[in-house]
């Protein structure tokens, strides 16, 4: 089967996630074809009839980034008709109790908001690294770490991401088609 890996980025974690997806689902003999999404009004592949695409998304500022907000509006009929998974990559996910589609806020707004209604969903922390953000940036962060109870030295760099969960997810990404085989 072929699965389009559609994903935005802004530090790197999400095409860090994306990449790692592809390699479990390569290694289990699908094609795998990405589509970064950069301004929101890429194309949609014609052939999702024949295949599944896959979104994922980075909050920055209590949203997820704008072109996939535009590629999912854009295109939310068909997206909604295909076999289409999501994922958020939020630092509010760092913690268990707001890391699963149901108990984190950002994907339950941005599912309710958009009407987009994905078969399979999935929420992931990033990567908090203070190192690279520029002066405001890093202090936005800060701030809003400190409001949550995160990390404030700005020396740090955490990854935050559950690797095991992004296994998992990869795996179900492959079980609905087995399952209708079977």
């Amino acid at each position: 089967m072929k699965h389009y890996l559609a994903y935005a980025s802004h530090d790197g974690q999400t095409r860090k996630i994306i990449g790692k997806i592809s390699e479990i689902l390569e290694h289990k003999g699908e094609k795998v074809v990405f589509l970064p999404l950069l301004t929101g009004m890429e194309p949609l592949p014609s052939d999702l009839q024949d295949a599944s695409i896959l979104i994922g998304a980075p909050i920055r500022y209590g949203f997820h980034l704008k072109p996939v907000r535009q590629f999912v509006q854009q295109n939310l009929s068909e997206l909604n008709a295909a076999h289409t998974a999501f994922f958020s990559v939020n630092l509010t996910a760092r913690k268990a109790e707001k890391s699963t589609p149901e108990t984190n806020a950002y994907l339950r707004k941005f599912l309710e908001k958009s009407k987009f209604q994905p078969k399979q969903t999935a929420v992931f922390a990033g990567a908090l690294n203070y190192p690279d953000y520029k002066p405001w940036d890093r202090l936005m962060i800060q701030l809003i770490m400190k409001m949550t109870n995160g990390p404030t030295d700005p020396s740090l760099s955490i990854e935050f991401t559950d690797w095991q969960a992004v296994e998992r997810f990869a795996e179900e990404l492959v079980s609905p088609r087995e399952a209708r085989t079977l």
